[in-house]
């Protein structure tokens, strides 16, 4: 990480004033910024500190819904709307990276892999689908020798790896993406909360120790909005996800994976991992709904691991983190103008990276005047949770407790 920034400390003017300094609000500074705009990004911590800098790092095709999932909900001919979305977001994250030589680590291939023979025959028809419906060349199938000659001593049957699909350094990323915003002369405040947003005209952004006018709002707080914003909290819910980083690898690297590519499963509690720039095995799983970190992150995450790769059962584990991400009823994430003057973007379900870096663009170009694709992706928002904010917490933790019990037993 990058030296501290300087709290917001007086009262400052501003066109926007960004909420959040993960990939939606820094996106969203840099490009307004890149249109002359006067932007104000506040961080009530550091910039990254969320899902931004936190998950797993891949760079995934499409949106959190698969493509026949949205056919099926929106009809054939939106859902290649969404695909072309999906696919413009991708090549911003690739081409914001090439542009400012942002050193992230970037890869080409992610697979997506299942536990049991009917997962991987569901797999090669949504392969097949990409193909036929969507133009999408970049699919290789594999199927359970190739699979054994890229993952040896992983329990999986067989899959797929797109390799238009990408994994990268994702805190590196963000570091870079906010030096680019400040260089556009977007000014960045950490250690600043926004506590409370004044309707008036211009808005009002009060913090601790000072406030910002400005007359534009974007709220891109993701797991972290707290209760900024009800509209938001009813729709967008925070959950913990949990990543391990063994002690680096020798010949073990080489049953883990053959090739420098990100995996991921088909559970719900989905279970992801790649090989780290200094061959570290990064693993994620585990989802908490509790608003606490789990202290026992280690045990936690090494128990799918395990399950995965029994060779690694007594590896050592020198970093264990977990963070808020979001999710939505839907799985969709929300994008919503709240009042003619503030937006927001955010519940990205486990696949934000390319989204939520897009979310900020398709923000930038809204405010200034071009809401198209941000208004297609609002079309979609999801629905509250029957309750509120009220009973979404306990509803919330039942429902991923029944998933995972069904993940346990091979539903």
């Amino acid at each position: 990480m990058t030296k501290a920034r300087e709290a917001l400390v007086g009262n400052s003017k501003a066109d926007i004033c960004v909420i959040g300094a993960g990939l939606t609000g820094l996106s969203a500074a840099l490009h307004l910024a890149q249109l002359g705009r006067r932007v104000i990004v506040l961080e009530a911590r550091r910039i990254a500190y969320g899902a931004s800098g936190r998950n797993g790092g891949q760079l995934n095709s499409g949106q959190s819904l698969d493509q026949d999932v949205l056919e099926r909900r929106i009809g054939v001919s939106d859902a290649k709307k969404l695909w072309l979305l999906a696919e413009e977001a991708k090549h911003l994250v690739k081409t914001l990276i090439a542009r400012h030589k942002i050193d992230c680590h970037l890869r080409p291939g992610v697979a997506r892999v299942g536990f049991k023979s009917r997962d991987t025959t569901k797999l090669y028809k949504y392969a097949e689908l990409l193909r036929e419906k969507y133009d999408y060349e970049q699919i290789e199938t594999v199927d359970a020798n190739a699979m054994r000659d890229l993952s040896p001593a992983s329990v999986y049957h067989g899959g797929m790896v797109d390799w238009g699909a990408a994994h990268l350094h994702p805190l590196k990323f963000v570091v870079g993406l906010a030096s680019v915003a400040e260089a556009a002369e977007a000014k960045i405040y950490e250690l600043t909360t926004a506590n409370s947003i004044n309707a008036s005209r211009p808005l009002e952004v009060i913090t601790d120790n000072g406030k910002v006018l400005a007359d534009f709002v974007i709220l891109a707080c993701n797991g972290y909005l707290g209760q900024l914003n009800q509209q938001v909290a009813k729709r967008v819910y925070p959950i913990h996800n949990y990543i391990i980083a063994t002690a680096p690898l020798k010949d073990e690297a080489k049953q883990i994976l053959t090739q420098d590519i990100a995996v991921f499963d088909t559970q719900f509690v989905v279970n992801y991992f790649r090989l780290s720039h200094d061959n570290r095995l990064l693993f994620g799983g585990g989802e908490s709904s509790s608003d606490q970190q789990n202290p026992t992150i280690e045990s936690l995450v090494r128990r799918p691991m395990k399950r995965i790769f029994p060779h690694l059962k007594r590896v050592i584990i020198d970093y264990a983190w977990g963070g808020k991400l979001a999710i939505t009823r839907s799985r969709f994430p929300y994008f919503a103008q709240l009042a003619p003057n503030v937006f927001t973007a955010s519940g990205y379900s486990g696949h934000g990276l390319g989204t939520a870096t897009h979310a900020g663009m398709l923000m930038a170009r809204a405010i200034a005047g071009d809401s198209a694709s941000f208004d297609t992706m609002a079309r979609f928002a999801p629905k509250p949770l029957p309750g509120g904010t009220n009973l979404s917490t306990p509803l919330l933790r039942l429902a991923l407790c029944w998933y995972a019990l069904r993940d346990r037993l091979g539903f």
